[in-house]
């Protein structure tokens, strides 16, 4: 459905309600993308941009034995990178920015991925969203990331009429404050296995309640 069509937007009780429900029924949530560390994870993070976590998951074990590091990806041929990741969306321009990252890893970071959102932005690839991410997953950092899930949930239930992913971040940032990192991930999950873009299951859904736009689909 288009977030076009203007919703009415949550009041305050409403939007403290709605952070309630999300820790509740996902006091524990976290990524379903698989790493062992952080730069396994910004990779995975990085890939998973257009793509699938299920896809990412698939593709990343083989990936991370070839290339086990930043120095050993950063020294890679960018056409034996894309061969491990061909089965992902936009895999010619992230083998190349996987690449472009590691160097600057090597070249400005001493072989380490920094955790800091501001350095983070400075590598290949890695927009404020992803960089986010890795912040939430890895440090549990009190941010919110806008993905395609989140942004349909955020406007389906009145929490944000931003047209723009980063703009919409910058709302729910305003009107939840605390606990971030764990309704980032709760939101993500929600859209992606209840509040689908498709044929979303709203019967029996804990946010019903809430939802402004429910009386629009047809399930």
């Amino acid at each position: 459905m288009s977030n076009a069509k203007k919703v009415k937007k949550a009041t305050k009780k409403e939007i403290d309600e709605i952070k309630t429900l999300f820790l509740h029924h996902y006091p524990d949530s976290l990524t379903e993308l698989n790493y062992s560390n952080l730069y396994e994870l910004l990779i995975a993070v990085m890939l998973s941009a257009q793509c699938t976590d299920k896809r990412v998951n698939m593709i990343t074990p083989a990936l991370f034995e070839a290339y086990p590091d930043p120095v050993s990806l950063a020294n890679a041929d960018v056409e034996s990178v894309k061969s491990y990741i061909n089965t992902c969306s936009f895999f010619n321009n992230k083998a190349k920015n996987l690449i472009k990252m590691a160097q600057s890893v090597v070249e400005n970071y001493d072989n380490k991925i920094p955790l800091e959102r501001d350095e983070l932005v400075k590598l290949a690839g890695v927009g404020q969203k992803t960089a986010n991410v890795v912040m939430i997953e890895y440090a549990g950092a009190n941010l919110m990331a806008v993905d395609t899930h989140v942004y349909r949930v955020a406007h389906r239930l009145g929490l944000s009429d931003a047209k723009t992913a980063i703009k919409c971040e910058e709302e729910l940032t305003k009107k939840f404050k605390t606990d971030l990192h764990l309704l980032h991930q709760a939101m993500v999950l929600f859209g992606r296995y209840k509040c689908k873009a498709v044929k979303p299951e709203c019967d029996g859904c804990f946010m019903k309640k809430y939802c402004k736009t429910s009386q629009t689909f047809k399930v």
